[in-house]
């Protein structure tokens, strides 16, 4: 694992890269958000954000998504790929946001994980940028560049959130969550990463082994 100097030194570069990360999706309210981020599992943003500009317009909130049958929802969000588990765990986490919360998205983490539907990076992203809360969301970006650089080492996303939340600072959660999101996206892809014009090349245990 890396040290804290190593640590602080990738933090600063991300950050100079990366000043405006932000979310690609779009919302207004933390219900959007969440009803966004379960349709964006294996999908593109820009391709969420066409969805749900559609679907908002009449259901932009858990009230009004329960008039929806399950396969009239999956019409509606069919583009974005796995259409029937994800009109499932959306139709099952409004259910609980209305019988449990009171129509109201909990602001809390933990709350936010007992959604029926839900999962952890939902949870986490909900968490963090809705309500402004600190949480590291692994997804295949920040999975993938945390371990590559050598931030984490583990086998999968729960144990390379964790190793993240130790070794992080706790009030930079959040935005390295978007800076690991940019890198992956723009420079430390899956397939070809451009480590040529990388400029982590020192601090990364992946291309060192290259």
């Amino acid at each position: 694992m890396k040290d804290q100097t190593e640590v602080k030194a990738i933090l600063a570069e991300l950050e100079e890269l990366y000043p405006d990360a932000k979310p690609a999706l779009q919302y207004r309210t933390p219900y959007e958000l969440l009803v966004a981020v379960v349709l964006s599992a294996q999908c593109t943003d820009e391709r969420v954000n066409k969805v749900t500009a559609e679907l908002f317009k009449e259901y932009n909130t858990p009230q009004k998504m329960l008039t929806l049958a399950q396969e009239e929802l999956e019409k509606k969000i069919y583009s974005c790929g796995f259409y029937r588990m994800k009109a499932e765990h959306i139709l099952s986490a409004s259910r609980d946001i209305v019988e449990k919360f009171g129509g109201e998205v909990p602001a809390a983490q933990e709350e936010l994980r007992t959604l029926a539907g839900v999962g952890r990076k939902t949870a986490n992203v909900v968490y963090a940028v809705a309500f402004g809360g600190d949480a590291i969301a692994v997804d295949t970006h920040v999975f993938r560049v945390s371990n590559r650089l050598g931030l984490a080492h583990a086998p999968t996303p729960e144990k390379t959130e964790q190793q993240l939340m130790d070794i992080l600072p706790r009030d930079t959660w959040s935005r390295a969550h978007h800076w690991l999101i940019y890198h992956g996206r723009r420079v430390c892809h899956s397939q070809r990463p451009a480590c040529a014009v990388c400029t982590l090349q020192r601090y990364c245990d992946f291309f060192k082994k290259k």
